[in-house]
């Protein structure tokens, strides 16, 4: 989803069912939560991702369990008006292990945090970096849209003052791009008459020619405020 004020990516989980129509939910559910083209509010984000588990949770009947409860990750920023003495803010949040990445011409930092027990077991210094991005138990992760009653997501707000590029994507991307393939694609694309294609287009297409062994989603955001 890439329509003001919000900017998301909802990869549902596979494996289990009915990850295609969660994801769908999801938008589903921003779309009618959020007004389109004006800034919104971190309250109406938390309610939009609130009821966003709620409906995904309806998917699932009172006897599934497992990889038959249906879910899916959800990661994107949105410009959210944060009152009077705060002022405009872009507001990003996270569940699962799709990511963020903000990018300022030069470096690219992951912003978000990966909810898998391969984070957990990397932050707890069980294993390296290297050894976390082969690890067989990559895919498991500990949060989801529709896997509880209650969802906990990661939040964080930055000055929506200047310039701020945004990468938005699922782990399909992420596994067959290592940031610094990433980093090349944000540093070297320019958009032309010949080759019209966006940032997100290429990104796309690069984790296709890496194998594309997973959903493949990008959302692209370059945004300019108060300048």
């Amino acid at each position: 989803m890439a329509q003001s004020p919000i900017f998301l990516v909802a990869d549902g989980m596979g494996g289990h069912a009915q990850g295609d129509v969660a994801s769908q939910t999801v938008v589903r559910v921003f779309d009618e939560h959020i007004e389109r083209d004006v800034p919104s509010t971190p309250e109406r984000i938390l309610d939009a991702i609130h009821s966003s588990n709620d409906a995904v949770r309806d998917l699932s009947s009172v006897d599934d369990y497992g990889a038959a409860v249906s879910g899916t990750t959800l990661a994107g920023v949105a410009l959210v008006d944060a009152g009077n003495d705060v002022g405009y803010h872009w507001m990003a949040f996270n569940v699962g292990d799709s990511r963020i990445y903000t990018w300022n011409g030069d470096v690219l930092t992951q912003l978000s945090v990966d909810h898998s027990a391969v984070q957990e077991m990397f932050d707890a210094g069980l294993i390296t970096l290297e050894e976390a991005e082969k690890h067989p138990e990559r895919n498991v992760i500990t949060r989801a849209i529709g896997a509880d009653e209650f969802v906990d997501a990661d939040v964080w707000l930055l000055p929506a003052s200047g310039r701020h590029t945004f990468i938005v994507c699922s782990d399909g991307l992420t596994k067959e791009l290592a940031p610094i393939d990433i980093a090349r694609v944000l540093k070297t694309h320019v958009t032309t008459e010949t080759d019209a294609r966006s940032l997100a287009d290429v990104l796309v297409e690069e984790a296709l020619e890496h194998g594309g062994h997973d959903n493949v989603s990008v959302v692209v955001l370059e945004a300019s405020y108060g300048l």
